[in-house]
């Protein structure tokens, strides 16, 4: 199937999850920190509503592709096997006696295993019995001197959020290069599906891992060749600017509107304060929609020219100039400043678009829903309770694969 992607609403055809699974069951209050997951979820109730989710999708004919089942296939290809083995093995935190331990035992893994072990991690103790509980000399110093609750391969529960590691333009990949250092092996991960796995052959990528920091979750389709960017502490300008550069050169994208966000947990991605919901419509957190500026970013005159930036002017407008639309119709997250500031925590705005006004949002942000509705956009709602210990929302955690151009 061809993937093909040029607006946040077009007809969702084909999406990539993953399936919460052992990666969450690693989180702990001692090490929910440092693996960027605010709450400690429920893993069962977590799992039977990410299934719900994915039945939403598919009663609305959308294909469901899952990262998980895509990268033990992918692993079943030695080229691919050996680049993921050795990323892990690149660690520095490792040292020369654990690095080779560890290599020993993801040798005999067999595509299953391995890809269990590059989600949810390899922890201390299930290391221990191949190093042998009294041989010093096997086991090394790093390994005697961790801790038993610490992991040799960190878990990803974060995986679960697979827009922020990638994003299609047009018919092209964007692999994020995730600023967190706690997450950068799902880059490692997604960037070898789409370079190894039949399905994705031939895909050309206009962003890759190793360039500056770009996260998924700031990248907007607003239309046709008009992309909108935030920035702050997770898309950093110089991500944004090599973005516009490489979007310019592959011909996916005339005009790149850089937006500065305030770096704050519930804010921490444009998508997380803006998502359209029809080809004229945003769903906005109303406490900045007045406040978000643009820098306008396009081409430049003669090929090899640096691009041309113009502002800041007022986001709204700017966005509505750059669609060739008269304005967009701004629909706003709650009912009011207590009910907005809930629901944008509980990822009331973060919502993922099938069609023109119809959208899929947390039932637990009634607010929201209802204005939604009222504005006549059709929500589709799913259950939230425990996926949002993550701070996501369902657009956070759907990778639009295809879509079906506007008429």
């Amino acid at each position: 199937m061809a993937r093909y992607l040029e607006t946040e609403v077009g007809r969702l055809r084909s999406v990539l999850l993953h399936r919460p699974g052992a990666e969450l069951a690693r989180l702990t209050p001692r090490n929910s920190g440092s693996l960027l997951f605010d709450g400690i979820p429920w893993v069962a109730r977590a799992q039977e509503e990410h299934e719900a989710f994915a039945a939403a999708l598919r009663r609305h004919e959308v294909t469901v592709l899952y990262l998980d089942e895509l990268l033990t296939e992918v692993l079943a290809l030695e080229p691919a096997r050996a680049e993921l083995t050795e990323a892990v093995l690149a660690d520095p935190r490792l040292g020369d006696t654990l690095r080779r331990r560890v290599g020993d035992y993801l040798h005999y893994l067999d595509p299953v295993g391995l890809a269990g072990v590059l989600i949810a991690g390899l922890a201390h103790e299930e290391l221990r019995p191949a190093l042998g509980r009294r041989d010093g000399q096997r086991r090394g110093l790093v390994y005697t001197l961790l801790d038993t609750h610490d992991f040799v391969i960190d878990p990803l529960p974060n995986l679960l959020f697979t827009r922020d590691s990638s994003m299609w333009i047009g018919d092209h990949a964007a692999v994020a290069s995730l600023a967190m250092r706690a997450r950068r092996r799902e880059t490692t991960l997604t960037h070898a599906l789409y370079r190894h796995h039949p399905r994705f052959a031939g895909t050309p990528l206009v962003y890759e891992p190793h360039l500056e920091h770009v996260e998924g979750g700031d990248l907007l389709l607003l239309a046709p060749g008009v992309l909108a960017l935030g920035v702050g502490e997770r898309t950093t300008p110089a991500g944004a600017e090599r973005l516009a550069r490489r979007a310019f050169a592959a011909g996916v994208a005339e005009t790149v509107l850089v937006v500065p966000i305030a770096q704050q947990r519930a804010t921490m991605h444009l998508d997380t304060v803006c998502t359209m919901v029809d080809r004229d419509a945003v769903l906005m957190y109303p406490k900045i929609a007045d406040s978000l500026v643009a820098y306008t970013v396009t081409r430049g005159a003669e090929p090899g020219d640096d691009p041309q930036v113009s502002g800041p002017t007022p986001f709204l407008p700017t966005a509505a100039k750059a669609m060739g639309i008269d304005a967009l119709r701004v629909i706003d997250t709650g009912l009011d400043p207590v009910t907005a500031e809930r629901e944008q925590w509980d990822d009331g705005n973060n919502t993922l678009a099938i069609a023109p006004r119809l959208c899929v949002a947390y039932e637990r942000n009634t607010e929201t829903n209802a204005q939604l509705e009222r504005a006549g956009i059709e929500v589709v709602r799913v259950p939230g309770s425990e996926l949002s210990s993550g701070r996501g929302g369902p657009r956070c955690m759907s990778c639009p694969l295809v879509r079906d151009p506007l008429p």
